[in-house]
């Protein structure tokens, strides 16, 4: 059963992986960030949901041959049928984009079962297949489509690095148009919390920069005067 509520979930999905990146740095976490994923659609969904994990490593030719697909019991395979609804499916591929972690059937199951979204440092197959879904979706680049077997599926739901990030199984995945971020587990309602806040000051500011405020004493908010604004500006704008 999922351990993220409605309300942690209702939160992320309203704030940036950018101004929770800025949170987790208070904390001493840097590499949080997962590196080099992009959308594949410019108007698929926030993605937030808990972390289910697909590691992947080089093929050894004679154990990955396409028969291989048939064993219900392929990593691959059991990690479509076995991602809860309302997590996140990540997949470690090495970073390597020659690497098809899923095509668009795949993908598509993941879908139709309630899942949250995918994530792979690789690639997909059937890229443009899988934009069109309208299911939020990140990979480095399009994979070839002769590279099926180039990589094996290997473990399930056991921590892996994706991105040059550390992902462990529970780890609360955020993902906008800018990226993906790993929220460490613990730290989800905090930092859902900490971030709807920061996300209420920076509307703010945006808002008195747009109208020709100076940044001193703005952001960070240094000056008495700004804080009181704020207040004023969050009851009129019911924030």
């Amino acid at each position: 059963m999922s351990k993220l509520s409605d309300a942690t979930r209702n939160k992320l999905k309203s704030v940036s992986t950018a101004t929770v990146a800025t949170a987790l740095y208070k904390r001493g976490l840097r590499i949080q960030c997962i590196q080099d994923v992009h959308p594949l659609s410019p108007d698929q969904p926030v993605l937030v949901g808990e972390a289910f994990t697909l590691r992947y490593m080089p093929a050894r030719e004679d154990l990955n041959r396409l028969e291989v697909f048939r064993d219900r019991s392929h990593p691959q395979r059991k990690a479509i049928e076995d991602c809860p609804p309302g997590a996140v499916l990540v997949v470690d591929s090495r970073k390597d984009a020659r690497a098809a972690s899923a095509g668009a059937i795949l993908v598509t199951r993941l879908m139709q079962r309630g899942v949250a979204g995918v994530v792979t440092d690789g690639g997909f197959r059937d890229s443009a297949e899988i934009a069109k879904l309208g299911f939020p979706a990140y990979h480095q680049r399009p994979s070839a489509p002769t590279n099926l077997t180039l990589h094996q599926a290997i473990e399930i739901n056991g921590p892996i690095g994706c991105g040059d990030a550390p992902v462990f199984p529970g780890d609360v995945i955020l993902g906008d148009a800018d990226g993906v971020i790993v929220i460490p587990a613990h730290l989800a309602d905090d930092i859902a919390d900490e971030t709807l806040e920061m996300t209420a000051f920076e509307d703010f500011v945006a808002s008195e920069v747009r109208n020709g405020r100076g940044i001193f004493g703005l952001y960070p908010a240094t000056d008495e005067q700004t804080l009181k604004d704020f207040a004023v500006w969050r009851q009129k704008m019911g924030r």
